[in-house]
């Protein structure tokens, strides 16, 4: 018998095996009915069973059993890619549904090897049930991990919105006690309260920024026209407020008028100098060279230190990865800084790349001069 007709004339015996085997599967499956246990079950097996009885060429089969054989785009939704979703929803681990799918493949052909015989099993059937299980368990697991990953990004996103509020209270309440006469000792307790508070917004407006852009809502620009020498020379003075041993330069080459959102490409400087600061000498000035163009405006933000390996200029843009720039790793930071500054980069039409020359580590920015 052929395993295709075997498994559409048996798909309640093979139903029940995987529902009691589902079942089995705690805290999960704990309360749910046996219609929710054998959720796309069917309709899997259903999938798999047509897949036998295609004809396949021996090239379409290599592809498929290295994975190669794509989805067209617009295709629906498969069984198992729905299943995959409704598990991760359901609380069920990845381990716990792919330990499902071994059990169908191992249930499946105990069953079909003992309706075979005393005649021999194709084995032909064999290679492609295989195949089609592992195509089916690989479409569950990007769909699991898919919505395991958005669920995560909502919890962190709601997070720091909620963490906000009671952050701000702090630093309010800080400021308040720096300004009364309370004793020196009070007024320093305040403003390391106001730091730590300062640092503790920026972690949470990169991780909300960055819960936006996962979430696919991406980076929001509201272009108006703007002096980049001017928005960058007010930026530097709160940086050098901020980091005042430290000598920031200002060079200015060519128009600097244009139609950006400035204040989120201060934010991308000021990300830029910040990190320049961190990972740069302790002494060496720190120079923003803006150059205007008659279509596009360009800065760079240098530093002196010891020249970053290529490897890591490639992954400095990918979030959550940190780096090691001057021997020195991040401190205490979310790695998401410079990915959140390439995506605003590009939300405005331009680019933005990493090097190392003359011992110098440069982080340049190219924008036209109108945003799209």
């Amino acid at each position: 018998m052929r395993l295709s007709v075997f498994i559409r004339q048996n798909m309640e015996e093979i139903l029940v095996q995987w529902e009691s085997f589902a079942a089995t599967l705690l805290p999960a499956a704990t309360g749910m009915s046996g219609l929710l246990l054998r959720d796309h079950a069917k309709e899997i097996l259903e999938a798999v069973a047509k897949d036998l009885s295609a004809p396949q060429t021996e090239k379409d089969q290599v592809n498929k059993s290295k994975g190669l054989i794509q989805k067209l785009p617009g295709a629906p939704e498969t069984a198992a890619e729905t299943h995959g979703q409704l598990r991760a929803m359901s609380g069920f681990e990845i381990k716990q549904m792919a330990s499902e799918y071994r059990a169908l493949r191992a249930s499946v052909l105990r069953l079909w090897l003992v309706a075979c015989d005393p005649a021999p099993p194709h084995l032909d059937d064999i290679f492609r049930f295989n195949e089609a299980i592992d195509q089916a368990l690989a479409e569950s697991i990007d769909f699991f991990t898919e919505k395991v990953e958005e669920r995560r990004n909502l919890f962190l996103g709601m997070l720091g919105h909620d963490l906000r509020t009671p952050l701000q209270a702090i630093q309010m309440t800080a400021l308040v006690l720096e300004r009364i006469s309370a004793g020196e000792k009070v007024s320093i307790a305040a403003r390391r309260l106001i730091d730590s508070g300062s640092r503790m917004k920026a972690l949470l407006d990169e991780l909300i920024e960055f819960n936006k852009i996962k979430l696919g809502l991406g980076v929001r620009i509201t272009p108006t026209p703007q002096d980049m020498a001017m928005l960058f020379g007010e930026e530097l003075g709160q940086l050098h407020a901020a980091y005042p041993e430290r000598q920031l330069d200002l060079l200015v080459d060519g128009p600097t008028k244009g139609v950006w959102d400035g204040e989120s490409l201060r934010r991308v400087m000021g990300n830029l100098v910040v990190n320049a600061i961190k990972y740069g000498e302790g002494t060496a000035p720190i120079s923003v060279q803006i150059t205007g163009y008659a279509d596009r405006i360009t800065f760079e933000v240098r530093n002196k230190g010891t020249p970053a390996e290529a490897a890591t200029l490639q992954g400095l843009f990918h979030p959550l990865k940190q780096g090691v720039i001057n021997g020195t790793s991040a401190d205490g930071s979310l790695g998401l800084g410079l990915f959140i500054a390439k995506q605003v980069v590009k939300a405005h039409g331009g680019d933005i790349a990493a090097r190392c020359e003359n011992g110098e580590t440069v982080f340049a920015v190219q924008l036209p001069i109108v945003s799209r």
